[in-house]
């Protein structure tokens, strides 16, 4: 299994994607989960010209030894009552779809919609009107579109797929070659055990998330620094004969002063330490690396 980390890692300390990844490459890492979560309209990917941007960072990867493998669409809510918003972020979701072709990724996930009230059934519906603005696009591009699992402990009673079975459920109900899931580790670990959740997936699940967090909020942390099973995780990839990448995402290891789980103190009088710095991250990138590593070859999964 190869092992991939998002370039988000160093989505706050650096000023581009070209900055990012010769980050990821200087920590071991040579494949390449692209952030596209934050789009905004006037991002140079948003404009007419959008391929000079995605020329110029395939490029510097190709030089780099380094490949494209996975990517994160635009986040936010499809379902949002605000209709410039939702429409943004279709417009933004397509343009990644076909970033995702420019750059030759196959898997990129793309979060399923929420909203206070609603049913089951009502969820599925309205899920399914929200996949299908983006089929043309998959088909047109080849890219599959990843829907992943959540946690009542982000979303409360506002989100349904917190399951393998109810995954699996909802693909079903849509049906479409190219929708297909991804795992991420640490909305499961606050839901429980997740063993069976990963079996229950079985070859629809194409890519995962795997971070670590204390089974209480979602806290993305690099493994080994919260409670999260790495036996039961690994051994059901395996036992469902998993051949997607080793993807990472743990980008909120180390704490920025505003964050959403929780900011650090305030004291006016001296800043010096307030944030994380960019060395700090680099440190921590390359042992994330070196434990994904070491977890792997444990198993006899590691690739190059």
């Amino acid at each position: 299994m190869k092992i991939a980390t998002t370039t988000g890692d160093f989505g706050r300390y650096c000023k581009n994607d070209m900055e990012r990844i010769r980050e990821l490459h200087k920590a071991g890492f040579r494949h390449i989960d692209l952030d596209m979560y934050t789009f905004t309209p006037s991002c140079p990917y948003m404009q007419a010209d959008w391929k000079k941007a995605a020329a110029a960072l395939k490029e510097e990867a190709d030089k780099l030894g380094m490949q494209f493998v996975q990517a994160h669409s635009q986040g936010g809510n499809p379902l949002d009552s605000d209709k410039g918003r939702a429409d943004f972020l279709v417009a933004a979701t397509i343009r990644s779809i076909e970033i995702c072709q420019f750059l030759g990724i196959k898997n990129t996930v793309v979060h399923p919609g929420f909203g206070k009230g609603l049913s089951k059934d009502e969820w599925f519906e309205k899920n399914r009107t929200f996949y299908q603005k983006l089929f043309p696009v998959m088909e047109t591009c080849g890219v599959n579109v990843l829907t992943e699992n959540s946690t009542a402990s982000n979303m409360g009673e506002q989100y349904f797929a917190n399951s393998g079975k109810d995954m699996v459920e909802f693909l079903s109900f849509v049906d479409h070659p190219l929708l297909h899931a991804c795992w991420d580790t640490g909305h499961a670990n606050c839901e429980g055990s997740q063993y069976a959740d990963i079996i229950a997936l079985g070859d629809e699940l194409y890519a995962i998330h795997y971070n670590d967090n204390h089974g209480k909020t979602d806290e993305h942390l690099i493994p080994y620094l919260g409670t999260l099973n790495h036996d039961e995780v690994l051994n059901a990839l395996m036992d469902i004969n998993y051949q997607g990448y080793f993807t990472l995402e743990c980008s909120s290891s180390l704490i920025k002063k505003q964050y959403w789980l929780g900011g650090r103190r305030d004291f006016s009088k001296d800043t010096r330490l307030e944030e994380p710095t960019l060395f700090m991250q680099q440190r921590l990138e390359a042992l994330m690396y070196d434990i994904s590593k070491y977890m792997l070859s444990a198993y006899n999964l590691f690739e190059e």
